[in-house]
């Protein structure tokens, strides 16, 4: 997504690039021998999937995650010929994925019956991936079903299996207990797939909260050889007792401002649970934002403040002071920083610049 900046209506969000690759270096260093697959669903948690993704590919990543299709085909558009994995798997749309050189996920049957005619009409052998529930309940072949599904796609000619992963549900908890069951739900499939002559290719669990928790989790799934990071690419901790390091990726906004009144609105993705909460950085200050958020506009309150019109108002990113985390803002409107992100609306161009000071001090 991006778009030039209106003189009558300047709000931008600025996207560090730089950031990025130091949020990518630091998820493979964490990573340590497996791939690091970077998760680009939802536009990128609204940073612009397009250029993130040439930007991860330019950092040495070497595969995508999206969450559909339409996702994965836009990409495909734009040049980006990494391999790209399809979370939320194909079904009607079986033939386009293969003809783009996607690689799918299976949940069910259906899905798998799905994929199995398109690469027989072609002729061809695909690779797929297959996701587990091991309790996150949200999509996923059960337990009790899955290793008779592992062995359908290792025994049909027209698949690979290229791969077997699960999500974790509370991962960002300090209390690790609910993950580690996950796990051991897991490697309890993969005991059964193999006995059954069935060899699961690239496993792979972890994701941001659990990529950074590391310790008992990296232990209790030896074999793994991926991690799928998301938010922390784009500088955002999972929770308050992770993630401490990282670049914000996104700075949010820049408003010629009047009696401190910022061209910023729930149409842009501001919600209006943050109507008299949280702090915008404006004149060299942490100042409250005050009133409701109405769809365009929204107030701060510079009582104590020489605001002038042009001053600079950031709402979440790099300061000239530090960084004024998203995670804060996310927290004062009882939201996710997820939901902050993606949510950033159209009419606001994400601005993409290289030089990016990943070092500047946390608040």
């Amino acid at each position: 997504m991006g778009g030039s900046v209106s003189d009558d209506r300047p709000t931008r969000a600025t996207i560090h690039l730089a950031a990025i690759r130091a949020n990518f270096a630091t998820a493979r260093k964490l990573a340590g021998a497996r791939e690091v697959i970077a998760v680009v669903k939802a536009d990128a948690y609204g940073h612009g999937a397009v250029p993130i993704a040439r930007e991860l590919a330019a950092a040495g990543c070497r595969r995508l995650a999206v969450a559909s299709l339409e996702e994965a085909v836009a990409l495909r558009e734009a040049g980006v010929a990494l391999p790209i994995l399809v979370l939320g798997g194909v079904q009607a749309g079986a033939d386009e994925a293969l003809a783009r050189g996607l690689t799918p996920v299976v949940h069910h049957r259906g899905q798998l019956e799905a994929v199995t005619r398109a690469a027989r009409a072609r002729g061809a052998r695909w690779g797929v991936q297959v996701e587990i529930d091991t309790g996150m309940r949200r999509m996923g072949v059960a337990p009790e079903e899955a290793a008779a599904l592992l062995e359908a796609v290792a025994r049909e000619g027209a698949l690979a299996l290229e791969g077997v992963f699960t999500h974790f549900a509370r991962a960002d908890e300090i209390d690790l207990t609910p993950s580690l069951e996950q796990l051991s739900v897991l490697r309890g499939v993969l005991a059964q797939a193999r006995a059954r002559g069935v060899e699961p290719g690239l496993v792979h669990a972890a994701q941001s909260a659990a990529l950074l928790a590391g310790g008992e989790l990296d232990a209790a799934l030896p074999g793994a050889g991926a991690v799928r990071t998301g938010l922390i690419l784009y500088g955002v901790r999972p929770a308050a007792h992770l993630g401490s390091g990282l670049a914000p990726a996104m700075t949010l906004a820049r408003r010629p401002t009047r009696v401190a009144t910022l061209a910023l609105g729930y149409a842009d993705g501001l919600p209006i649970s943050a109507s008299n909460r949280g702090q915008v950085w404006l004149r060299g200050r942490l100042l409250p934002l005050v009133g409701r958020v109405s769809m365009d506009f929204v107030g701060v309150d510079a009582s104590d403040a020489a605001v002038e019109i042009g001053d600079e108002a950031i709402v979440f990113g790099v300061t000239p002071g530090g960084a004024l985390p998203i995670e804060a803002l996310a927290r004062a409107a009882q939201t996710l920083p997820y939901e902050l992100l993606v949510r950033l609306g159209a009419r606001v161009p994400r601005v993409y610049e290289a030089a990016f000071d990943a070092a500047a001090p946390a608040r």
